[in-house]
Order: structure tokens, then sequence, then C-alpha cells
């Protein structure tokens, strides 16, 4: 089995582009690149990893292809594509020769258009990617998981993973209302769950892995062990912890399951949903 880091991110630091790494994230004002991560993920007994697209322009596919292509361990690429493009359909095609090339993802936290994954040439886009076998990670804030099930439900064949755990208010301890939207959106057969980001939702510099717990029991209860995978969220994760540390809260928590269900969440479910 290939054990999966199923979300991280490369990067060269531009700081006008990479404006949202604000200075109090200094750590991570600059370049990541494969050959940072590699040592963590033979550290961690990692095998390889999903590397997930940090700015929305094509040329953040070429770079990542190139740097998929290059190291055998980068099993696949999220990357970036102009959904609401007249020409989408064309893009998708030419994307589709490139076999590292899994999915996209589109930065929806961030839309002051809360529901703009409704919209109709949204929703068009999304209703291309099955056809050419690309998945789509779905990145939220809480307030907008009512609109993502939504979403999904107007596409029971396309395959949907939802980052983070849709990023709760983990400093603020604040569970209600997130765990009721988490609930209903993991009613969607076709959606998982990366188990990923959470260091950065909880106090950067006071959190014990307890923290975390109440939220892995919802999303576990939520999806069940065949629809999450572990993501490291690296190097982000780094502003609030180790990568050790990030595995640790994981591996502890899932620690009481099943060594079949513990191998879903390391790999097994990662590779089945991004055809690695």
């Amino acid at each position: 089995m290939l054990r999966i880091d199923a979300h991280q991110h490369f990067w060269k630091y531009n700081p006008l582009r990479d404006a949202w790494i604000t200075d109090d994230m200094a750590v991570i004002q600059r370049d990541f690149m494969p050959q940072d991560l590699f040592p963590l993920l033979q550290e961690n007994g990692l095998d390889g990893c999903v590397v997930v697209q940090s700015d929305e322009s094509e040329a953040e596919n070429d770079f990542q292809l190139a740097n998929a292509n290059g190291n055998d361990f980068v099993k696949g690429i999220v990357g970036w594509v102009e959904l609401v493009s007249p020409s989408i359909e064309a893009r998708l095609e030419y994307y589709s020769q490139f076999k590292k090339l899994k999915g996209f993802r589109h930065v929806l936290q961030g839309m002051p258009q809360r529901d703009f994954m409704l919209t109709d040439a949204f929703l068009k886009g999304i209703s291309l990617l099955n056809k050419y076998n690309f998945t789509y990670d779905i990145l939220i804030f809480p307030d907008q998981l009512k609109f993502a099930a939504e979403m999904v439900a107007k596409f029971p064949e396309q395959k949907f993973v939802l980052d983070h755990i849709a990023k709760p208010y983990i400093k603020d301890k604040a569970i209600a209302g997130w765990d009721t939207d988490i609930k209903a959106l993991g009613k969607f057969e076709n959606v998982y769950c990366k188990v990923s980001g959470m260091v950065t939702e909880a106090n950067w510099n006071n959190w014990n892995e307890a923290d975390f717990h109440p939220y892995m029991e919802v999303v576990t209860n939520a999806f069940g062990t065949g629809r999450l995978m572990f993501g490291s969220d690296w190097p982000v994760c780094t502003v609030a912890g180790t990568y050790t540390q990030v595995c640790d809260i994981v591996k502890n928590y899932f620690s009481r399951f099943s060594q079949t269900e513990q191998d879903r969440i390391w790999g097994e479910n990662a590779v089945k949903f991004y055809s690695l």
C-alpha cells in the first residue's frame, strides 16, 4: 500500500502574488520545493504526495507539472483552471493529456460572493469535469458548507473532496452549526474529506492534540473511514507546528481503529480518489 500525504504545496515565494502569506506567517515567506518535502515524507513513513495549487493561474499547473515530472514521489496534482471560462471544455481537454494532473481547485473560501459555487457558469464548469476524469477539491469556510451540499447534490457522478474539514473555528472551540453541516455533506457518497489544515485553525502557539478530537470525531462519523484521507497542508502547517506533529495528531487519534481502516486513511482512499 502507498502511504500518501494527500494535501501539500510547493511554491517559489513571490510577495505580491503570495500576499495571503501575511507577516505573522513569516516562517513560510520563502521557497518550498520537492527537495524540502522529501526527507519529511521519509521520516514519517510516507511514500508520496498530492500537490495542491496555491496560485490561481494556469502557470501554476506548468510549475507543478514540472515538479511532479522531476520527482516520482509527487503522485498527483490538483491544479487550477478558470471554471467559468467560455472555453473551459477546451482547457479540460488540453489538460487531460497530463497523467499526473488529477483535478482542480478554486479558492472559494476567499470569494466575496459566498455562494459563487452555485452560479450557472461555475456549475457548468463543474459539470464537465467528470467527462475528463477530473476530481474537484472544495476549499471553503464553514459558512459555505450549505452551498457545497447544494452543489454536490447536482453531480452524483463527480468526485469531490472537502479540504481541511472546511476550516472550523478550532481556536474558539466552536463546533455547533459546522458539525450539522458536515453531517449533511457527508451524506453524499461521492464526497470525500481531507483530515488536514487543522493546526492552522487552532491557537498556533498553544494547542494540544485533544483540541482536534471533537472535530475528527464529527468527520469520521460523517464520512466513515472509507472517505477520509490524511493531508499535512505542508508548508502552511509549519506556522503552528512541525510536519511530524501534524502526522501524529492523525496517527494517534486513529490508532484505536483497525489496521484496515488506518490503511484507508493513510493512503488507500487517496489512491482510489485521485487514481494515483
